[in-house]
């Protein structure tokens, strides 16, 4: 390999496009990294994130020349199992490459680039990416220590500002949300039926615990119900008595993004009389037909109403925050750097002993194990440490520089090694990161 590999992100999320785009290229996208390491593509490896306000990919190609075909190849795809146009998804689609890479997925890990700011449920969709992806074969080394710094990342922020105290996060700011839509502030009376059973239904059966509700009813269109609630309470419905639920509820929450979608119709015909009700929709695909909002006596919370609603953070905060990012993402790329280097050198250092080991047996060969033998071969392994000591400097300064490509390719034109090198990312430092600066760099391509 001539060079170190690259990283590349395509990204589509709430900060560039509204949130109906971005629920049409999530949908069904989720096997493209499977699907793009079993094509043709120069992609190496891919890991998708996709949250309830964002979809994206993160690939390894090997080299700068491959994130054209790289790019053009995941657009296919997703446009394949989308039905939406290539198009549409390339418009939609921001690019990323090298230190922009780990910028973004660290400030979207720590939540700082969430419609809620400092929210605590991104990291843990971070996490569940990678284990994902891990589970599925598409990660690569490269892959899974970025992510895994991200991780480490996040858990710093939250616990060296004042972003993670706040403990805020797309649900809770809902619930509030909620809580001032609603006559009866007391959780605790309230019916009410959640729709779904992954990780934001998760996190909004906790959320719910902690306000002291404990009338909780949970649906899932594919039946998971019961499992669900057997390990965190609630009672599970079906599709039986969901109905009736439904009729004496006081809040219904969607957090499933399944096809299986509550219409206003459906309702609409419900025996409630003029019983309020609220409906919380968090599902990036709608749970709940946006109609219902405009049912007599139903108030509609959707992901829009959140980001909106998300309460500003003090500047000081975010600047910590951003710090903190910036930091470890310079950090992150230095130490890959370092490992180009590594690599470098152990490849080098491996050829110049096997040439010194054959000349040392030549001269066992022809000298026996003779004193004068052993000052010869002294003599040799301390000529070779001398000769080696420049190159090994040359390869870690070059590597600091962000060129160990050029030092690898020195090595294959001179002594036509190949060496297998991680990710290597130059870092472009920034004097000051105020509040309002943009966390990454981010270029729009066509497609």
């Amino acid at each position: 390999m001539g060079g170190t590999v690259v990283l590349l992100s395509l990204v589509a999320s709430h900060s560039d496009i509204d949130l109906e785009t971005v629920a049409k290229i999530s949908a069904d996208a989720s096997q493209v990294a499977s699907v793009v390491l079993a094509s043709a593509s120069p992609i190496a490896g891919a890991i998708t994130l996709a949250t309830c306000n964002r979809y994206e990919i993160y690939c390894e190609v090997p080299q700068f020349e491959d994130v054209p075909a790289a790019r053009s190849e995941v657009i296919t795809h997703i446009s394949a199992s989308t039905g939406l146009s290539e198009a549409t998804i390339s418009t939609a689609l921001v690019s990323k490459t090298e230190t922009d890479v780990i910028e973004h997925l660290f400030t979207v890990g720590a939540g700082l680039d969430s419609a809620v700011i400092g929210e605590r449920e991104i990291a843990g969709q971070v996490r569940r990416a990678l284990n994902e992806a891990q589970t599925a074969g598409t990660a690569t080394g490269s892959l899974v220590r970025l992510f895994q710094s991200a991780s480490r990342t996040a858990k710093d922020v939250g616990s060296r500002t004042s972003l993670g105290s706040r403990g805020l996060s797309v649900v809770s700011v809902a619930l509030d949300l909620a809580t001032d839509l609603s006559s009866e502030s007391d959780w605790g009376t309230k019916k009410i039926v959640i729709f779904g059973t992954g990780a934001y239904a998760g996190a909004t059966m906790s959320l719910l615990r902690e306000r002291a509700a404990h009338n909780v009813s949970v649906f899932s269109s594919s039946g998971r119900a019961e499992a669900f609630v057997a390990s965190r309470g609630g009672s599970p419905l079906d599709e039986e008595t969901l109905e009736a639920a439904l009729e004496t509820a006081d809040v219904i929450i969607g957090c499933s993004g399944s096809d299986h979608r509550l219409m206003a119709a459906d309702i609409a015909v419900l025996d409630r009389g003029a019983r309020p009700l609220i409906a919380i929709d968090l599902a990036l695909t709608n749970d709940f037909d946006p109609e219902i909002g405009t049912l007599e006596s139903v108030e509609l919370i959707n992901l829009e109403s959140v980001r909106m609603a998300a309460p500003e953070e003090q500047s000081q905060s975010l600047r910590e925050a951003r710090s903190i990012v910036l930091d470890a993402a310079h950090s992150f790329a230095a130490e890959q750097r370092e490992r180009a280097a590594d690599a470098a050198i152990v490849a080098l250092r491996r050829h110049t002993q096997a040439v010194l080991e054959a000349e040392v047996q030549k001269v066992r060969a022809q000298h026996g194990c003779t004193a004068a033998a052993e000052e010869v071969e002294f003599a040799m392994r301390r000529m070779m440490r001398q000769l080696l000591h420049v190159p090994t400097v040359r390869a870690r300064e070059l590597a600091a520089e962000g060129r160990a490509g050029d030092y690898i390719e020195a090595l294959q034109t001179l002594y036509g090694l190949e060496v297998e090198v991680p990710v290597a990312p130059s870092v472009k430092r920034k004097e000051s990161c105020p509040a309002t600066e943009a966390p990454a760099k981010a270029v729009r391509q066509a497609g």
